[in-house]
């Protein structure tokens, strides 16, 4: 049997003619600096070619239904297994997915409900919220009703004839506006606040009768629709896509959510409410945390019952060993982070019992405080020990240590990167003259003074989600780390409290960047526009000549650079476009120059290569907001695509530098970054706290946390056993508190312990 996966010639992005064999049955992590290529290798090339073969043994009718794959940049990729990829997109669904129904765990449940539950709703489809005989007839199984709020939607204070209704479609003279002005049943003149109970409710609601409108045409007899009917049918009874972007965003502002008041957020309808087990129902069951759960379902000693509850069990106890039991099942999957996410994903393959797997994981130590990393760490063993090979893209040194094999990319990031530095053990890694090698000995040491606050930014009260009636203060002038284990309320205190108390301040998250597949980082930061007026100047046409999206364009391939071919149920192709060569512009526009360079030329060029050729002092000021986030080898014309997760925030935190007096909030801004570039972040952070402002930082990196001036430490533990701040102090202060999880593990990185 083949003891290696064998990749011969990766020329995917960044990768130069890379051949290298890794282990089968073994766990190997890939290491490098953000950008080196780790991505590409193991995701654009070993993933992609796995499961492009695996949909070729599918017939063409289920091929044609399926992710289409185009092969990778390679001479060859042999002695693949099946690829089972767990990555750190979002997992998006919608408000009806939760944690329990993409766990499957919520099925089990209404299958224990409906043997077991008294008195019994039905089959298990009567317990389910996405099902019409067991959703709440009123919310349809959301939990939450939508309707109009009539505070935003009328101004009480004016009259019909000076512009109390504020809807779409009903401005003054409009013909639905003369429904209501010139029925004959409201003086116009008169303000909404004073109508008397029967006008307003007339108003609001209508009656069954018809009205005369007059139009230039004569006049039409319409039925008289209340102000709320009307919004309603038209914008919340109606599906509506085939409105205009701009009167559908129009109506959203009037539009207000709530609780149902029918079910009163549980989903369901009464039937499925009624049906309980020692005195709660389903519902009760998925409000719960998951680690309370187990113990609920470990109380049930019906014989039929309990093989039920136990396979429940078993699932819930798999959230529980990662980490993740103060999560209810309940939770909307669109409110979780890519850390949990990913662990959710995780669950889903755990108790397979297939083996002769690939298993791909994208950093899954992300969002994971150093605590829980050795859970994951079990999780990862126990997928190799089944007989399967498991691939780990990740920077965290805690999961390189259980490697058994590690490739180490790079040297740099970018054309810098692509090449395979290191391959073998952990402990020759941390021996080899690599920015990795390098970064693992030598760790950071606590800072020996710390910033002293400028002032101080309070929360009082502060009671959403898990957090218990806190109160803390923010200092102002130095950099703040909000830590804590996953689950203790860090986002839900300063992503949603604080922002809320401070809509000012300058908040960069870990969402998507939004932008399209023409998408570059010079257009991303706004260059484009002045490098095109420095080539249309120089040479006297116009500026839509130098863009490949206008003008400019290649006819050929309209811009892309290449030329796609859908080939119906086998593999797509990609091929260079023949006409412009993959240089997107068409060959007239490559004659016109800057000093001896064509626009191509400097969408080639690196952002460092960008500082030295251009003058203008807009450009200069934003390339080098490149350089001080360290992306200055990334091309200034690279599609956005190709960008790994920590080049991505790192590039929008460029968009937000040399503020003066800003607050900058920033969730977990170490995510994807290797070592050596935290390092850089975090100098990025002094400077700006050097430049008088305040930066808080959510994150779990102890090199964060040694370098910070002020620690907020929430905890003990997730779910309803955080929301309290446990420490808040300086880093020398946290390193002798004893009850802190973040103190402990902080004392370990740092040899203490």
């Amino acid at each position: 049997m083949p003891e290696n996966i064998v990749i011969t010639g990766a020329r995917e992005n960044n990768l130069r003619d890379v051949s290298l064999a890794l282990p089968k049955n073994r766990i190997t992590v890939f290491t490098g600096v953000s950008g080196s290529g780790k991505s590409s290798l193991v995701f654009d090339t070993i993933a992609v070619e796995s499961q492009r073969q695996l949909n070729e043994t599918f017939t063409s009718f289920l091929r044609n239904r399926l992710p289409k794959y185009e092969r990778p940049q390679a001479d060859a990729i042999d002695e693949l297994s099946v690829a089972i990829v767990v990555d750190q997109k979002p997992i998006g669904g919608n408000v009806r997915s939760t944690v329990g129904t993409m766990t499957d765990i919520y099925s089990v449940l209404r299958v224990l409900f409906s043997r077991h539950g008294r008195p019994s709703a039905g089959a298990a489809t009567a317990y389910s919220f996405n099902d019409p005989s067991g959703m709440c007839p009123e919310c349809d199984g959301v939990g939450s009703t939508v309707g109009l709020d009539l505070d935003r939607a009328i101004d009480w204070s004016a009259s019909l004839r000076g512009g109390a209704l504020l809807l779409p479609g009903l401005s003054v003279g409009s013909w639905e506006w003369k429904l209501y002005a010139e029925s004959g049943h409201f003086d116009p003149d008169k303000p909404l606040g004073d109508y008397t109970d029967d006008e307003r409710e007339l108003l609001l609601h209508g009656m069954d009768t018809t009205v005369p409108v007059q139009f230039e045409s004569g006049s039409v007899q319409m039925r008289f629709e209340g102000v709320v009917g009307r919004f309603t049918r038209l914008f919340l009874k109606r599906d509506t896509a085939g409105l205009s972007v701009k009167r559908r965003e129009a109506a959203a502002r009037f539009v207000t959510q709530s609780r149902c008041h029918t079910c009163d957020g549980a989903r369901l309808n009464k039937a499925a409410l009624s049906s309980r087990i020692d005195g709660l129902n389903i519902a009760d069951w998925a409000s719960m945390e998951v680690a309370d759960l187990v113990g609920v379902l470990g109380r049930i000693d019906d014989p039929v019952a309990s093989v039920i509850a136990d396979a429940a069990r078993e699932k819930l106890e798999r959230l529980v060993g990662i980490g993740l039991g103060y999560l209810s099942l309940g939770r909307e999957t669109t409110t979780l982070s890519g850390g949990e996410g990913q662990r959710l994903k995780m669950i889903r393959h755990l108790g397979s019992s297939l083996t002769g797997l690939t298993f791909i994981f994208d950093e899954p130590s992300a969002g994971l405080h150093a605590r829980d990393v050795s859970r994951l760490n079990d999780l990862l063993v126990r997928l190799r020990d089944r007989g399967n090979t498991v691939l780990v893209v990740e920077h965290d040194p805690d999961v390189i240590t259980i490697a058994d094999h590690v490739v180490d990319m790079g040297p740099g990031a970018g054309r810098h990167g692509g090449h395979v530095v290191y391959q073998g053990s952990v402990a020759g890694l941390r021996t080899a003259d690599t920015p990795t090698g390098r970064a693992l000995r030598s760790p950071l040491e606590v800072k020996e003074s710390s910033r002293t606050p400028t002032g101080w930014l309070p929360l009082t009260g502060a009671a959403l989600h898990n957090l218990q009636d806190v109160d803390v203060r923010f200092p102002t002038g130095v950099l703040t780390a909000v830590t804590g284990v996953a689950g203790s309320g860090k986002s839900t205190l300063v992503s949603q409290v604080f922002t809320a108390a401070h809509p000012e301040a300058v908040v960069i998250d870990q969402g998507a960047i939004t932008a399209s597949s023409r998408s570059t980082p010079a257009s991303f930061l706004g260059l484009m526009d002045t490098i095109r007026a420095v080539f249309a100047r120089a040479n006297g046409v116009s500026p839509g000549l130098f863009s490949f999206n206008s003008e400019g364009a290649c006819a050929a391939c309209s811009g892309r650079g290449v030329i796609h071919t859908d080939l119906a149920f086998m593999d797509p192709v990609t091929l260079t476009c023949p006409d412009c060569e993959g240089r997107r512009f068409h060959s007239a526009v490559t004659e016109h120059r800057v000093k001896g360079l064509s626009i191509v030329d400097v969408l080639e060029m690196t952002a460092a290569q960008g500082i030295d050729f251009f003058e203008d002092p807009t450009l200069l000021r934003k390339l080098h907001t490149l350089n001080e986030v360290g992306l200055t080898y990334l091309t200034l014309g690279q599609p956005l695509s190709s960008l790994s997760g920590g080049e991505r925030q790192r590039l929008k935190l460029a968009t937000q530098l040399h503020r003066t007096g800003s607050v900058y909030v920033l969730d977990e801004p170490t995510t994807g970054l290797h070592r050596a570039d935290v390092a850089v972040l975090v100098s990025l952070l002094d400077r700006l706290v050097d430049a008088g402002n305040s930066v808080i930082c959510v994150e779990h990196h102890m090199d964060v946390v040694k370098r910070a001036d002020w620690i907020i430490d929430l905890g003990p533990e997730g779910g309803k056993h955080g929301g309290t701040v446990v420490f808040a102090g300086t880093p020398r202060g946290l390193l002798a508190d004893p009850k802190s999880f973040t103190a402990e593990y902080l004392r370990r990185d740092l040899g203490l312990e």
